[in-house]
């Protein structure tokens, strides 16, 4: 007999990237991590780490961590709530807005933890889709009207932002909350965060996963109205960020210099990787993430090329959904990296 709950029984849940074992030589473009290290300034703040905050617990309420994004954001540490990466967030919201039954809306192709995330709570997860030219559908999810809307932008794994009119839209009309989702935000011109302002029901969520090179931290921050974080604060788990992540968060986000210049490595390098990507005889679609998503040449089935890659040492995803089962998100590695996978590709196709 099952102990587990009757409604979760069905329930796939999340699945994500492989992940090799800690040495492996495997080429890892597959979920988006940053290929650059850390801020020196993390070093530092590890290097000098008092055994006293491993042994006291941390700080709750993680000010020092807050205040540290409300300086470089311009933002008041009390518009602002950190968690165990976005993700955790994501859930908090669904806890803390969704009723059971209520819909949980998002476009797809898109980041399928907001569905996983839905079901566990037993809201329905209504997913509106992208057209064949990956438009943005606007007015099909406003006409949902669901109790929350999920809109990453920068989008994974189609690599397009949604413009600032359209999220404005959703706000002004949602009965619901608006979430964006900016994983991906520091590879891109433009963002939401002018919106939470202006609007009490906009959430944005960030996270130092992607830009700040620290995915195995495990650290994210939401911005939004102080009555919402107040409402997430009530569920979050006390102590859901630890005393180090704290301290090295804030150290890797007052280096705006350092992560600046990673980024633009990062777009020289996603243009070349592009380039060389299209005179193999892909389609490669723009992107405004740290990847791209691309389509191997009609002949070439995009799981079957994974899996040749894979034998072959390199990891890119695959994402059986449809609009992009055909296709493949390639995470931008150093030149070095793309230019192994390049020549595998050439070797293969």
């Amino acid at each position: 007999m099952p102990f587990l709950r009757k409604h979760l029984q069905s329930i796939a849940g999340y699945t994500p990237g492989e992940q090799p074992p800690p040495g492996s030589s495997v080429i890892k473009l597959n979920t988006n991590e940053n290929p650059y290290p850390p801020s020196p300034e993390v070093f530092r703040v590890l290097q000098t780490l008092d055994p006293e905050w491993l042994r006291r617990y941390p700080d709750p309420t993680t000010v020092a961590l807050r205040q540290a994004v409300g300086e470089v954001l311009n933002v008041h540490p009390d518009w602002i709530a950190v968690g165990n990466g976005s993700d955790e967030l994501i859930g908090l919201v669904v806890r803390a807005f969704v009723e059971p039954g209520e819909t949980a809306i998002y476009p797809m192709p898109s980041y399928v933890y907001y569905r996983a995330v839905a079901q566990v709570q037993e809201a329905q997860p209504v997913e509106i889709a992208y057209d064949e030219a990956f438009n943005f559908p606007l007015k099909e999810i406003l006409d949902a009207q669901g109790a929350v809307t999920f809109v990453a932008s920068p989008n994974s794994p189609l690599g397009n932002v949604v413009s600032i009119n359209n999220l404005e839209t959703l706000a002004a009309n949602l009965q619901g909350l608006l979430v964006v989702d900016e994983a991906y935000v520091d590879f891109t011109s433009t963002n939401a965060l002018h919106l939470v302002q202006k609007y009490r029901n906009v959430i944005v969520l960030r996270t130092l996963s992607k830009g700040y090179s620290l995915a195995g931290l495990r650290l994210g921050f939401a911005i939004a109205h102080p009555a919402l974080i107040r409402d997430l604060n009530k569920i979050k788990d006390s102590y859901a960020v630890d005393a180090i992540a704290a301290l090295v968060g804030a150290a890797a986000i007052r280096d705006q210099p350092y992560k600046n210049s990673n980024v633009r490595k990062v777009l020289r390098s996603r243009a070349i990787l592009h380039r060389d990507l299209a005179a193999l005889g892909f389609r490669v679609w723009p992107s405004e993430g740290n990847f791209l998503l691309v389509q191997p040449p009609r002949e070439i089935a995009a799981i079957a090329l994974q899996q040749q890659l894979k034998a072959r040492g390199i990891l890119v995803r695959h994402f059986d959904v449809a609009g992009v089962a055909d296709k493949l998100r390639i995470t931008v590695g150093t030149d070095e990296q793309n230019a192994q996978l390049c020549q595998r590709l050439q070797e293969l196709m």
